[in-house]
């Protein structure tokens, strides 16, 4: 009788709290994802090549996997406020660019997980403790913009055999790029090719008066440092250029697409799309301490040919042969 009164009261508690035979929905994990440039109203391909990245690993947005998004607008001083609105909102993991958003997220937390895409060296700059081993709460890709300069330099070169000096535009309010022209003079210096300056600022960047000083000062071409100050001016960029006809040098070759001359970069899509593989290796349980920051292993040289005739330019034929990608 004992027996079947106690078998009776755990039937009751059981049904009464749910039924422990029921099983519990799993949780769906959240992902933050920081856009440093651009902004919602259209698609970019960078977060495209990141959903399809997740789809190919079986994640279905709204479904097994749930995204925040937070756009920079190509402003810097917006980031940090972002940054901590995903920590808020206690995603299981952030992913981020630029080295503002880096900085921002390792401040912010020390226990969420964080995916980096980072343009410098994080092991030089105190991101992580080393591409190996990273330590802490940060994993990602390296993408060695910075140690692709004077392969620029060398291939505009090329590009234009009798040049003799470069102009270098660059937004001078942010911490990467200021690293960035320190690499540039160091390679100019070692091409023996004078180099020229030209700081943009936000809120009020004078991509106009850049450009114009770069005609006066008679520069043979031009590299553009990408940020999201420079990404989210781009087409403006593009458009003076052309208008100046004058050849310009770009870190990414999205640049290229939208009517720029050339490029030297590692893939932004296959580098956000291999961000997907951190973040599922990190919902599968891998500590980003334990998992080592990629460096790309493949790197596109991308001409534009259209835009090298219209300013009347002839590309070497060894340099074509070179290129990754032509755009006719």
């Amino acid at each position: 009788m004992k027996n079947n009164f106690c078998l009776l009261l755990i039937m009751m508690i059981v049904l009464g709290s749910g039924g422990f035979a029921e099983a519990q929905p799993p949780k769906v994990p959240r992902i933050g994802i920081l856009v440093s440039a651009g902004d919602p109203s259209g698609p970019l391909r960078i977060v495209e090549a990141f959903r399809k990245g997740l789809r190919e690993l079986g994640y279905v947005e709204g479904k097994n996997i749930l995204i925040e998004y937070r756009y920079g607008l190509g402003k810097l001083d917006r980031i940090p406020s972002l940054v901590a609105e995903l920590v808020q909102a206690k995603v299981d993991v952030l992913v981020v660019s630029s080295l503002v958003g880096i900085r921002a997220a390792k401040q912010a937390t020390k226990s969420i997980p964080i995916v980096m895409l980072a343009s410098i060296d994080p092991v030089g700059n105190g991101i992580v403790e080393s591409l190996a081993r990273p330590g802490g709460n940060i994993t990602g890709l390296a993408l060695l913009t910075r140690e692709l300069s004077a392969k620029r330099v060398e291939l505009l070169k090329e590009v234009i055999p009798g040049i003799s000096r470069v102009a270098i535009l660059w937004d001078a309010a942010a911490p990467g790029p200021a690293l960035a022209f320190k690499e540039y003079e160091a390679a100019a210096q070692a091409f023996k090719l004078r180099l020229l300056s030209l700081e943009v600022r936000d809120p009020n960047p004078d991509f106009k008066g850049a450009f114009q000083a770069a005609a006066k000062s008679r520069a043979g071409a031009l590299i553009v440092v990408s940020d999201p100050l420079i990404i989210k001016n781009r087409k403006q960029i593009v458009g003076l250029a052309a208008k100046n006809r004058l050849a310009l040098m770009y870190e990414t070759s999205r640049f290229v697409e939208d009517g720029g001359l050339v490029s030297y970069s590692a893939s932004d899509l296959d580098q956000w799309s291999r961000a997907a593989v951190f973040v599922d290796k990190i919902l599968k349980g891998r500590k980003p301490a334990d998992l080592p920051v990629e460096q790309p292993m493949k790197f596109e040289f991308v001409i534009n040919l259209k835009t090298a005739k219209q300013l009347g330019l002839t590309i070497p034929q060894w340099t074509l042969m070179k290129a990754d990608k032509v755009i006719k």
